[in-house]
């Protein structure tokens, strides 16, 4: 196995911070529910840090 590390970039309007909620749009979720459409594969995520509701982000590093 792999680790592949991301750099990103986001605006964090209309998502309720990085981190999985049950019930809420958030960025984690968002970006592991894309990779899986593209790869076939269900990963998790682990990022440098998060970020609260309606935060942007420039170069945020994350690893799956």
């Amino acid at each position: 196995m792999r680790n592949i590390r991301l750099t990103i970039e986001y605006d964090g309007s209309g998502f309720n911070g990085w981190q999985k909620q049950p019930n809420k749009l958030n960025i984690q979720g968002t970006i592991e529910k894309a990779i899986e459409r593209i790869t076939g594969e269900e990963i998790e995520l682990m990022a440098s840090g998060r970020t609260d509701r309606g935060v942007h982000a420039l170069r945020a590093s994350c690893e799956f």
